[in-house]
């Protein structure tokens, strides 16, 4: 694929990916992801994912998501929910399914419009 000048010739998905290569290879010992999977299909994010549990094992990064879709944060160590600038809920993805809170609604919710 030729990138061109401002990766102008690469399409949302390609440009994300690319923003995610150049943010992983930096040795950083926090980093700090903003919908990093929005505009990849369920192949990349189980890969992207998968690359990001090794680079949080191996090179003992702190690693914060924000994220809407649930399920791409679903194996995180711990999920914190925000609401109006407060935490509302926080733990484990089967913890807080089990609390039966806003994350377990919405959960439900994003998962039975698949």
């Amino acid at each position: 694929t030729i990138i061109g000048e401002d990766a102008v010739k690469l399409s949302g998905g390609q440009r994300q990916r690319l923003d995610l290569a150049r943010a992983l290879i930096k040795k950083t010992s926090i980093l700090i992801l903003d919908e990093p999977t929005s505009n990849l299909d369920a192949e990349s994010e189980e890969e992207f994912k998968r690359v990001l549990n090794k680079i949080r094992r191996e090179k003992n990064t702190t690693i914060i998501i924000v994220a809407h879709r649930l399920a791409s944060i679903s194996d995180a160590d711990n999920i914190v929910v925000l609401n109006k600038g407060t935490v509302d809920e926080s733990g484990t993805h089967s913890e807080l399914l089990s609390q039966n809170g806003w994350y377990a609604k919405a959960w439900n919710t994003q998962e039975s419009s698949l």
